[in-house]
């Protein structure tokens, strides 16, 4: 499969992220199919609607924290499977499940003694105390059964760093679709099942998850051939768990600052309204389907220009680097046209209505206008963690999700709280956080590009001419 690296590279990049992408997005799944069910539950609908609100940047931070450490390993493998160093990308892999397991115990330990006191932190007098008991009930069990999503996204990033997305992709189908079949079951008590409401919900997400989890695991130990398994390879090599964070940390702290500035926006919102809390929470899942299918491009970008910066061939860097930029950006202006067209459709998915209906839509309306800025942010951080461009990639992230974004939203949000009719302007600090840092990265990839990428195969090149003479 590694020969899959030698096809022309819009190809290459649509036939690696065409499952990624599919992945992703099912990924997302998850959070929407719950929370659908969950809001025509017959009773404390609302109640369990606003308690997803809450559980849902812990839930992001779990997705962050192993997705990232996968992503710092993929382009580790891919890189040295472009040198031809198995024995090390056989290391890298097997340091990566060692890692994985660490993660698991520091999100069980968390769900055994810290959720009720982080749900209660996002809370108010308006939220109410079925809210927070239901919160802190399904993020319970979401943090014990952890480590389905955790070493999954361990063994996806694996297929996808030897070419092979469409295992991964089948793994995440079938996690889907046991979380879509046993939704309803245990929310709901059918077919025999007792009725569990909000745990039923999170019973099923990890059991997909899970499901997720062993399929991924069997397909890497059938068909990662290039990967040699064995427990020699899982003993901590500290230079590398090094290296793993070096490229994997600043795509968790990207995905963490997502978790971040959801749990901000809680604490913020609910200054306004628990409508205000809720509408932004439904708004950001039905966005996270966009988002992660841009993430699972940039997820194709990051081996695909990390193995030709192996190999010092600027031509495939240059093409990776462009077509990254448009079929990205191709994807972030067809989810912009999807909601602002069905926007109204979408909001009817959830089954809210009054205020929090109409602060939905606007909230659809406005913030999707970031998308076309959004799309090229996604993509440079793709490319930097390619390029070894950690720094430029925390950049981007931190001013996306953090600098950028609540200087405005508290500005707005004490406006708002004086005249409620002006609420909707919040949403508008999102396009303009987008904007701004698509300004900031383009420079930052001309440096990149310029200092690094330039000169490293100039060096390479040099070299090679010397050695030969």
């Amino acid at each position: 499969m590694i020969g899959a690296y030698a096809f022309p590279v819009p190809k290459l990049m649509l036939g690696m992220g065409t499952p990624m992408i599919l992945s992703m997005m099912l990924q997302a799944v998850y959070n929407i199919v719950d929370s659908a069910f969950v809001s025509n539950m017959k009773t404390n609908a609302d109640e369990a609607m606003n308690a997803l609100t809450l559980v849902f940047p812990m839930q992001m931070l779990m997705v962050a924290v192993g997705i990232g450490t996968g992503v710092g390993m993929n382009a580790m493998i891919a890189r040295c499977l472009g040198q031809n160093h198995k024995e090390k990308a056989s290391k890298t892999a097997g340091n990566a499940f060692f890692l994985a397991g660490v993660i698991y115990l520091v999100f069980l330990l968390f769900g055994c003694f810290g959720v009720t006191t982080y749900v209660s932190s996002q809370a108010s007098t308006e939220t109410g105390i079925v809210s927070v008991g239901m919160a802190v009930d399904y993020l319970r069990i979401c943090c014990v059964f952890s480590f389905g999503i955790v070493f999954f996204s361990i063994a996806e990033k694996l297929l996808q760093a030897t070419g092979r997305s469409l295992y991964s992709t089948i793994a995440q189908i079938t996690g889907a679709v046991t979380n879509m079949i046993l939704d309803p079951i245990m929310i709901y008590g059918l077919l025999g099942c007792p009725e569990m409401g909000v745990q039923g919900a999170a019973y099923a997400t990890v059991i997909g998850q899970i499901a997720s989890c062993v399929l991924a695991m069997l397909f890497h130990f059938c068909k990662n051939r290039e990967i040699e398994k064995g427990l020699r390879f899982c003993k901590p090599d500290i230079s590398i768990i090094k290296e793993i964070y070096a490229i994997g940390l600043p795509a968790i702290i990207a995905q963490a600052l997502m978790s971040l500035m959801t749990y901000g926006l809680n604490v913020i919102l609910v200054r306004i309204s628990t409508s205000m809390q809720t509408a932004y929470g439904l708004y950001y899942k039905i966005q996270q389907f966009i988002l992660f299918a841009a993430f699972g491009l940039r997820d194709a970008i990051t081996p695909i220009v990390a193995f030709s910066y192996g190999l010092g061939n600027m031509k495939r860097i240059r093409e990776g680097i462009k077509y990254g930029l448009i079929f990205t950006e191709c994807i972030m202006f067809a989810g912009l046209v999807l909601i602002e067209v069905f926007a109204v459709p979408f909001s009817g998915i959830f089954g809210v209505e009054g205020n929090t209906l109409q602060l939905f839509i606007s909230a659809m309306r406005i913030i999707s206008i970031s998308f076309i800025f959004a799309g090229a942010n996604i993509a440079f951080q793709g490319i930097y963690q390619a390029l070894d461009g950690g720094m430029e990639s925390l950049t981007i992230s931190l001013c996306r999700q953090l600098i950028l974004v609540f200087p405005p939203v508290l500005l707005f949000t004490q406006i708002a709280i004086k005249q409620p009719d002006a609420a909707w302007l919040v949403w508008t600090a999102f396009p303009i956080a987008e904007c701004l840092t698509m300004l900031i990265g383009i420079f930052l990839l001309k440096r990149l590009y310029r200092n690094k990428v330039s000169g490293d195969i100039r060096m390479t090149s040099g070299r090679v001419i010397s050695e030969t003479s």
